[in-house]
């Protein structure tokens, strides 16, 4: 178990049993063999955002087995790349990048410049590139899929389903294994600058190895997530959540709820991600509404506390009380400043000195003390005490 504080399995539970209101699609199942272990709203039509980039890798990976590129080929930056909007490198026009930093900065970074530089590698411009990710998607089964740029940036027809999502998934892990640390990577480096992911589970939850994460306003927070443990992998779809925590706890609770409940499920037998019947889709639209970021126009509302009748009365006592002592203080210091006044007026008046100047005063000289009176002679009588 990893140092931080992992998701127990109580709360899983309920995220997977209760989810909110307004929870968007989700989708439990096995990486290998494809069985569904939960299935809500899987064929609804979504935005997928950056999880678009899971095909851009796709295509990526095919490209290097068949020898069209290699990891350590540089990948100019066109001016097209260079005008993508974050997130992304921002390396200036003209610059290059290997294709291994290049598949890192995309599936860790998630960087749309970087998106855009590996479509014109493959096919020579981001339109033929995205006619060869939607016949991928087509090869693969994603019947209800359509991109219209490499990178998921908002486009009003870019649209997939949380089933669809995990067919491009599986296809990652069962394609692709030699390059599966890539998804599993926390972070990376260009040159000394840090770049981590932003997904939260490959820090927090026991056995997470990947995959990616995406976000617009529209589409809200997804993540295909996946992990490991006992030789067994999940793979979690999860699609629209208001936050990234949110999207991380749903995520969590699903992976953890599956490796609880796979073993009996599976006696009593399953569906497929394939296999599972369709059901009738919703069209798609913006969850733009219900999104907890600053940027998509959210403000909370600020708590103002009521102040007890009680705090304020003892806030004016302890007011008046303070004025009160400040005033008798004043008081005091005036009158102490008359008298010296008064004594130093006397004594220039006295002395006949200008005012302003200084007066030197003078002690009378001590009076010496009485002579002693004479000692009696002998013949005189003694002084008695009356």
């Amino acid at each position: 178990m990893r140092a931080n504080a992992l998701i127990p399995l109580a709360v899983a539970t309920m995220t997977v049993l209760a989810p909110a209101a307004s929870a968007g699609p989700a989708l439990l199942f096995d990486a290998y063999n494809g069985q569904v272990l939960y299935a809500e709203d899987i064929d609804d039509a979504w935005y997928p955002a950056s999880l678009t980039k899971m095909m851009t890798a796709y295509l990526a990976f095919e490209a290097l087995k068949s020898g069209k590129l290699t990891l350590d080929q540089k990948l100019p930056v066109s001016e097209l790349a260079n005008a993508q909007p974050p997130s992304k490198v921002g390396l200036p026009v003209g610059g290059e990048l290997s294709v291994e930093l290049a598949l890192q900065a995309i599936i860790i970074k998630s960087a749309n410049d970087v998106s855009v530089m590996m479509a014109e590698a493959i096919a020579g411009s981001e339109p033929a590139f995205v006619d060869l990710m939607n016949e991928t998607a087509k090869r693969l089964g994603m019947t209800r899929t359509k991109f219209v740029n490499p990178h998921g940036l908002p486009a009003p027809d870019q649209s997939s389903s949380a089933r669809d999502l995990a067919k491009l998934g599986r296809a990652l892990i069962r394609d692709f294994p030699q390059h599966a640390a890539y998804w599993a990577m926390p972070e990376m480096r260009l040159g000394a600058v840090r770049m981590r992911t932003h997904n939260a589970l490959l820090r927090t939850f026991d056995g997470a190895d990947g995959i990616k994460t995406g976000f617009t306003c529209d589409s809200g927070y997804n993540v295909v997530a996946s992990a490991t443990r006992d030789n067994r992998r999940l793979m979690a779809v999860v699609l629209g959540e208001p936050n990234g925590q949110t999207r991380a706890i749903r995520a969590a609770g699903l992976l953890e709820h599956g490796f609880s409940t796979q073993g009996w499920k599976s006696l009593i037998g399953f569906s497929t991600i394939d296999s599972l019947p369709v059901s009738e889709a919703k069209p798609l639209a913006s969850v733009r509404a219900s999104v907890l970021a600053w940027s998509c126009g959210y403000r909370p509302k600020k708590i103002r506390v009521k102040k007890s009748p009680q705090v304020a009365e003892l806030k004016k006592k302890v007011a008046a009380a303070k004025a009160k002592a400040a005033q008798g203080a004043g008081a005091n210091g005036t009158g102490s400043a008359t008298t010296g006044n008064g004594t130093a007026g006397n004594g220039a008046t006295s002395g006949g000195a200008p005012a302003g100047s200084t007066t030197t005063v003078v002690k009378p000289a001590a009076a010496k003390p009485a002579a002693a009176a004479p000692k009696p002679t002998a013949a005189a009588p003694a002084a008695t005490a009356q």
